[in-house]
């Protein structure tokens, strides 16, 4: 039998929601399902099966809610693996204006015939041509019944958490918390942070204009450039192996540059892993002095070291260990350190258009946790700067109990530090991200 034109590329994305839906995290699985295919599968068909997968998974909540109203079982009822098959047929008709309606019907019916469901190939193609009827309007929640409460409306239409929704509209005047709920969804910027010990943004941007790649530069970002038209594998682009750029979002660029640090200083990067601000800082001090990088993965750190070697920073050294316990575990270092970076672990509310899964394991109590943490490691960073020395503490998340209350609670507890600035990015000119400066007495 001849395989339906367009079955293959929803066929592997499919298995990577039976993935996804088994625990697994949605970018590895994503990686190992296109590993598998290897080079039988085209550029473009790589591109689909990447944006049919983290697309249906990151407007999970809005899909439950349109087959919520047309099935006659809820989708939390529904079989698995038949809810995995109309997902992705409801986000190509709703998400996918490339898609052509007939397509993504029809696709969806062969995907249920192949994965096994041939009895219920009839329910995905009834109730997908009844979505296509009810669906009328550009947004992809026009033609679904709304909530009245303001909380869960925004919730049902951004394809938030509940608790999430509701947190927004407490921090956010309602359109700017619409607006931050949108770049939720958004396809993330592509990114690159230009080496100027090798490179510069110059001559990166004539490089990849010669293999067809348009750059731009990001304003207030002397080494950044963003990409446009590009997707696939960009350590095949031009300069990558050279070690003439990386990849790093706008918004981490910008921590490192509150960090600001000079050349011959001693600097430190508390959870380093995986290593973009490190090997920036290293750039920074024009490769002379000390960077240490620590974090408790070991084999996150020989990726960073490899990258480190691929930039050609040799400043740069890595310390596996728990960040909280350095002051123990390396006394030598009390008060010695120009420049602290602390990148905390937190909840990533920021990234979330980056990571389409995150949105659904992050919890409320989870954040009480990080919360802790974080408290712990700024307490582990105070002895071992030097006095007037910078410490940056940073997130890449929106929540004011890992951000500004931190902070709060850390000065409260160190009257003699001084604040010397902070700030919050919200989604949409790059990641959310919240950094403050603090210099030691």
């Amino acid at each position: 039998m001849t395989e339906v034109t367009g079955l293959r590329p929803r066929l592997l994305a499919w298995q990577v929601l039976q993935a996804v839906g088994g625990g697994a995290y949605a970018d590895g699985a994503l990686e190992r399902v296109l590993q598998r295919a290897g080079r039988s599968l085209t550029s473009a068909d790589r591109a689909l099966v990447t944006e049919l997968a983290y697309g249906t998974v990151r407007q999970r909540g809005l899909l439950h809610g349109w087959l919520d109203q047309l099935g006659k079982v809820t989708a939390s009822r529904q079989p698995p693996k038949l809810r995995w098959v109309l997902e992705l047929g409801a986000y190509q008709l709703l998400c996918c204006r490339g898609i052509p309606a007939s397509a993504a019907v029809n696709t969806s019916v062969e995907l249920a015939r192949a994965v096994g469901l041939v009895r219920l190939a009839p329910v995905v193609n009834g109730l997908l041509r009844e979505l296509g009827r009810r669906h009328q309007g550009d947004e992809p929640w026009a033609g679904l019944a709304l909530p009245e409460d303001a909380a869960a409306s925004l919730a049902l239409r951004r394809s938030l958490p509940p608790w999430l929704a509701a947190s927004l509209l407490q921090w956010l005047p309602a359109d700017q918390a619409e607006t931050v709920a949108a770049a939720c969804n958004a396809t993330p910027r592509l990114d690159l942070r230009v080496n100027p010990l090798r490179a510069s943004r110059a001559s990166v941007q004539e490089a990849l204009a010669a293999a067809g790649v348009t750059a731009m530069p990001i304003d207030g970002l002397e080494h950044g450039l963003e990409l446009s038209g590009r997707s696939g594998d960009l350590r095949q682009l031009p300069g990558y192996v050279e070690g003439h750029w990386s990849v790093q979002d706008r918004s981490a660029q910008r921590v490192v540059l509150l960090l600001d640090p000079q050349p011959g200083e001693l600097v430190l990067d508390a959870c380093a892993a995986p290593g973009g601000k490190a090997t920036q800082i290293a750039e920074c001090c024009g490769d002379r002095g000390e960077v240490w990088a620590v974090d408790r993965s070991e084999a996150r750190l020989n990726r960073l070291l490899r990258n480190s070697q691929r930039l050609g920073l040799g400043a740069l050294q890595v310390v596996v260990a728990d960040a909280a316990a350095l002051a123990e575990l390396r006394p030598q270092w009390l008060g010695r350190f120009d420049r602290i970076l602390l990148d905390a672990p937190c909840s990533g509310l920021g990234t979330l258009a980056r990571h389409a899964d995150a949105r659904w394991r992050m919890t409320p109590g989870a954040i009480d946790e990080l919360a802790t943490l974080q408290h712990r490691l700024l307490l582990a960073m105070a002895p071992l700067l030097r006095s007037g020395g910078r410490l940056v503490y940073a997130t890449c998340t929106l929540h004011p109990l890992e951000n500004r209350q931190q902070l709060e609670r850390f000065a409260a507890e160190h009257p003699g530090w001084q604040l010397l600035q902070q700030w919050q990015r919200w989604p949409g000119d790059g990641d959310g991200f919240f950094a403050a400066a603090l210099q030691a007495p």
